[in-house]
């Protein structure tokens, strides 16, 4: 608050000078005074004060914060000062646009310095936030509301972030996730393990700081269920073999949970698999999936098909099989798998579900999707329904507050959002801090 008033004074006191600095020309000290003024705004939007922050990223994004809260402030005194100038004193047409000059300058100055902050360290703000900023950025009062809407989620997102810092590092020495084997995290259908990008968004190192060891299957983004697994099963014998860890932990999202089932009945991995999670997993099949498939003509199915396989193989994919990869998750197919892949008794099965309650809760193409698979499967995440996730000896439904719901994306925090009332980083937490507590 100290910055801000800091701030508002000075851009004020600058643009006050500037025009006594042409009134009064003769006046060097004044025309001094102005000069310093304007480098000491210049100082305020290079390092405003914010206070030490655990992070670099949370430093920088809160200073960005910070400064497009002073170029509001700022902006209003400096927008009521021209129009005081300008209809209420004598001055010269000259000096008025020399004035507005100046404090259109100063201002842009300020709001790009928060801005570029702002759009390089928030997670929060998303694609959405900064395609509206720039669409909308000339348009009076969209702009402002959409400023002001922005200041909002980076405030919130540099205390949420702060808070679960600060927490982590309280509880570090505990390891409440520390389980007895370690933790294999399967992903899903069409995506891959990447480096640098990962499917598991934030949770996995949450995880790490709570003291869980963590693998990742790596399988191809696009095969058969027995494929997949096939991949699995090397990996799970990969990662016994390598660390003496005798068993491990899977937790599984989407087509993964069904990969990771066929590893362990169908390869014998059972051996090796102490618990199996299973996240959004379409246990019995998707009924819009397998009438999307009788509708479409055999030849278009294979037009994508190809052209999906060739961009996957861009990717990393070795050998990516789309058609197979879809057939495995209709309703016929999973019937068939479940017959084939009964459960086994030395491994302990539980899964997880969610429900998106709107279209617009989901991100592209969930939002798309929701409405047909809730008509021929009812409640759903976007992609599976609720019936069909349920699976082991426990399920739990996931319901957050309001009216929004939680997506098949949100389970495996793939777009860093923050959900008002599911804390989806905290969930996994207590999720291996059961697993651990259960002796796994």
């Amino acid at each position: 608050m100290v910055t801000l008033i800091i701030a508002a004074v000075t851009a004020v006191l600058a643009n006050f000078l500037s025009i006594l600095t042409l009134a009064e020309a003769k006046t060097a000290v004044i025309v001094l005074m102005g000069v310093i003024s304007a480098i000491w705004c210049l100082k305020i939007t290079i390092s405003p004060f914010v206070g030490k922050q655990p992070t670099k990223r949370l430093s920088s994004l809160k200073k960005g914060g910070r400064l497009l809260g002073v170029f509001l402030i700022t902006l209003l005194l400096s927008v009521a000062w021209l129009f005081y100038i300008i209809f209420a004193t004598d001055l010269s047409a000259g000096r008025i646009i020399l004035s507005s000059v100046f404090v259109f300058i100063s201002e842009l100055v300020i709001f790009w310095g928060g801005m570029a902050r702002c759009f390089l360290t928030s997670v929060q703000l998303g694609i959405k936030w900064r395609l509206l900023a720039v669409v909308f950025a000339w348009i009076v009062p969209i702009n402002i509301i959409l400023l002001s809407k922005m200041i909002s989620l980076v405030k919130d997102e540099c205390l949420v972030e702060t808070e679960k810092i600060e927490l982590d590092s309280v509880r570090a020495e505990n390891e409440i996730c520390k389980t007895k084997y370690p933790v294999l995290l399967v992903h899903g259908v069409f995506f891959r393990d990447f480096r640098y990008f990962n499917y598991w968004g934030r949770i996995p190192a949450t995880l790490i700081r709570n003291g869980a060891t963590l693998y990742y299957g790596n399988q191809q983004s696009a095969a058969s269920v027995e494929n997949s697994g096939e991949e699995l099963a090397r990996r799970i014998t990969q990662i016994v073999e390598e660390t003496g860890c005798e068993k491990v932990n899977i937790i599984a999202h989407s087509k993964g949970g069904l990969d990771s089932r066929y590893a362990i009945s169908g390869c014998n991995m059972d051996k090796y698999v102490a618990s199996l999670t299973t996240v959004c997993t379409p246990h019995y099949g998707c009924k819009f999936a397998e009438w999307i498939l009788s509708k479409v003509s055999e030849g278009f199915y294979k037009a994508v098909a190809d052209k999906y396989n060739k961009a996957l193989k861009m990717v990393g994919d070795e050998n990516p099989d789309f058609c197979a990869a879809v057939d495995s998750l209709t309703a016929s197919a999973c019937e068939s798998f479940n017959e084939r892949c009964p459960d086994k008794e030395s491994v302990y099965y539980q899964s997880i579900g969610s429900v998106s309650k709107k279209a617009g809760a989901g991100k592209f193409p969930l939002n798309l999707s929701y409405r047909f698979v809730k008509l021929f499967d009812g409640e759903n995440d976007g992609l599976v329904s609720l019936s069909s996730m349920k699976w082991g000896e426990h399920f739990e439904r996931l319901v957050p507050e309001g009216e929004r719901g939680i997506t098949h994306g949100d389970v495996i925090d793939l777009n860093r959002e923050n959900i008002k009332g599911f804390d989806v980083r905290e969930y996994y937490v207590k999720l291996l801090s059961d697993l651990k507590a259960k002796g796994f």
